[in-house]
């Protein structure tokens, strides 16, 4: 779930342009110092931004399981499953959306899965997660595909 590359110009942009606000103010050495700090700062930021990681692998039991970052869902607890368009993605995120539920979301990922769960022993009414590629997501767990 890495940032568009368009981003990184810009973070190294507003970077460079801190530094150079400090290196104004001093001589020598430390006036290249903020460079050599907030570049860096600003590459650790992007990728800390990306750090969205979903897989599809199996329980202790060998059954599929989705884990996205450190949350884990066994697909036995998993009653359906949508893709959510970008289009409907602001309904969903919006009006419609259950403040119980397991959210993951990245604004530069347009779709959205939607896995609404059926587990008596877990207030989570459902997930709804960012993936570039829902349709190898909801393969991997065997679930059918439908568009919601």
């Amino acid at each position: 779930m890495w940032v568009p590359l368009w981003w990184w110009p810009i973070g190294f942009g507003v970077a460079a342009l801190l530094a150079a606000e400090i290196h104004m103010g001093g001589h020598g050495v430390r006036a290249w110092l903020p460079y050599g700090a907030l570049l860096p700062v600003a590459a650790w930021v992007l990728l800390w931004f990306g750090r969205h990681r979903i897989e599809v692998a199996a329980d202790e039991r060998g059954n599929p399981e989705l884990r996205v970052d450190r949350a884990h869902l066994p697909v036995e607890f998993v009653a359906r499953a949508a893709i959510v368009p970008p289009a409907a993605k602001s309904a969903a995120l919006g009006r419609q959306l259950d403040p119980a539920a397991y959210l993951q979301h990245r604004p530069w990922v347009r779709p959205m899965l939607l896995l609404v769960l059926d587990d008596p022993d877990d207030p989570t009414p459902y997930w709804l997660i960012s993936t570039r590629r829902p349709e190898r997501v909801l393969a991997a767990l065997g679930l059918p595909s439908a568009v919601d």
